[in-house]
């Protein structure tokens, strides 16, 4: 399985391609899409969905599981996160993708083992997780890997639960 995961922002969203089935991954490939904040916010979106859609077409991923929303101060900045995710989401079932949403707070419990790990611990954690020789950057691209990372580890736990549903009692 090939897992494109997302971390959403409208100035810079980061993402991660990891590779491989149950608790056994590999890195394929990390990176951030920068879009320019003097822009109109609707070409930041052309610019997120066009580089995103390219990331699909280049890295071929089965699953593309994308940070859930979480409560923002501004409201602002939650109403363009939220308008990103939808992206994402369209871009995911436009392609066929099953599509994954995690919290933060759930993401950092799976990698770093503590719902409340701050963004350095999640990226030590991914380094480890992933054989790196360095902690990957920057945060956004490190968080896009830990929501990859995440959904090996929930999807294998849903695949379990299934197949003990369907044996005879």
């Amino acid at each position: 399985m090939r897992v494109l995961g997302i971390d959403p922002g409208s100035e810079t969203l980061g993402w991660g391609v990891v590779d491989g089935s149950g608790s056994k991954y590999a890195l394929v490939g990390y990176g951030t899409v920068k879009s320019n904040p003097r822009q109109q916010f609707s070409k930041r979106l052309l610019n997120i969905y066009n580089n995103v859609a390219e990331l699909i077409e280049t890295h071929s991923p089965d699953v593309i599981s994308v940070e859930d929303t979480f409560y923002a101060v501004n409201v602002g900045v939650a109403l363009k996160l939220g308008q990103v995710r939808g992206l994402m989401l369209l871009l995911g079932e436009q392609r066929g993708l099953e599509i994954a949403e995690y919290a933060p707070r759930l993401v950092k419990q799976t990698i770093v083992g503590y719902g409340n790990a701050d963004k350095r611990q999640v990226q030590e954690m991914v380094k480890i997780l992933l054989k790196m020789e360095a902690v990957p950057t920057p945060l956004d691209a490190a968080d896009a890997l830990a929501i990859a990372i995440c959904h090996f580890h929930h999807s294998g736990m849903q695949d379990k639960i299934d197949k003990a549903k369907r044996k005879p009692i």
